[in-house]
């Protein structure tokens, strides 16, 4: 299961099908040079993107 505080980075390593989610939801984490360091919450956050919804949907992705 992903979690808010997983880094992003850690996040697409793990299930690489997830690049295409983010990128969904306009966040271009494979390229982001702090995705190694920024928890999924945070990016989130600064991109104005529902942290639940992306969750949802990140999830449902790996299932």
């Amino acid at each position: 299961m992903i979690t808010r505080n997983m880094t992003i980075s850690e996040i697409i390593a793990r299930y690489p099908q997830t690049a295409k989610v983010f990128r969904s939801f306009g966040l271009e984490c494979q390229e982001c040079q702090i995705a190694d360091f920024e928890e999924v919450e945070h990016g989130a956050n600064v991109h104005n993107v529902d942290i639940d919804d992306l969750l949802d949907a990140l999830n449902k992705a790996i299932e």
